[in-house]
């Protein structure tokens, strides 16, 4: 994947819900494309406090670290991101156990570099097939590792939001990373989502939906799907393309 990326991306509130606890960040760095999507979590407005607060932390570290290593370097901004929330919420009571998801994103050159902790989800779509590349961090997921739930009994799993891992609820916080080398101006995309979007559109609709090549027709596309469906809950997302 190039430098030159197309996106679009959208943040809403749930029919279900009061306020956005999602927040999304999009970054556009001297080295490349620096995306960011957090699902907060928490009572009142923390979870949306958590969840601003790690986008804009995690930015800030990537821009002003000299770590040569990018996956280090988005390993080092969750902790910062991690640290400053456990902080501010141990200093105001209302923001107590507040928490996110995050799921990081950089492009550069031709490298996929990201980095996953809770719920939220990467996906991959190269040559008509979708790829999830995160694995969630969820009871749900768990249980489903260690064969005590099947695909099926999963979908109807009453604790399906019990996440195992989240940025500012435990001292220490360690996310998944990984990264992938594509060939040059090989046609492709990228989406990072909430469980907002993924918890209404399954992998097959939303493999069918990013065959178009109009980023914006696809925007719209995921946009009315959820809303038909309810959309429950906050939902976010993220498409970045190289087509």
């Amino acid at each position: 994947m190039s430098a030159d990326v197309k996106y679009e991306y959208t943040s809403q509130v749930g029919k279900a819900r009061e306020n956005n606890e999602d927040s999304v960040g999009l970054f556009e760095k001297s080295s490349g494309l620096l995306a960011v999507l957090c699902d907060g979590l928490g009572g009142n407005n923390a979870g949306e406090v958590a969840s601003k607060m790690c986008v804009d932390k995690i930015s800030e570290h990537f821009s002003e670290s000299d770590e040569v290593d990018v996956l280090k370097r988005l390993r080092n901004g969750i902790r910062v991101a991690n640290e400053a929330i456990l902080s501010k919420s141990s200093k105001d009571e209302s923001l107590n156990n507040m928490s996110t998801t995050v799921e990081v994103v950089f492009l550069e050159n031709n490298t996929l570099y990201w980095a996953h902790v809770g719920d939220s989800r990467i996906y991959n779509f190269k040559n008509g097939k979708l790829k999830q590349l995160t694995k969630d961090h969820s009871l749900v997921q768990k249980l489903m590792d260690e064969g005590k739930l099947s695909v099926a009994q999963a979908e109807f799993f009453p604790n399906k939001n019990v996440i195992m891992r989240a940025v500012g609820s435990h001292k220490d916080v360690i996310p998944d990373v990984s990264k992938s080398r594509f060939r040059n101006g090989e046609p492709q995309k990228v989406f990072i989502c909430s469980d907002g979007v993924h918890g209404v559109i399954s992998d097959v609709e939303l493999g069918r939906i990013l065959k178009k090549n109009n980023l914006k027709a696809v925007k719209e596309d995921l946009i009315n799907l959820i809303e038909d469906r309810g959309s429950p809950d906050n939902y976010s997302f993220v498409i970045l393309s190289s087509d």
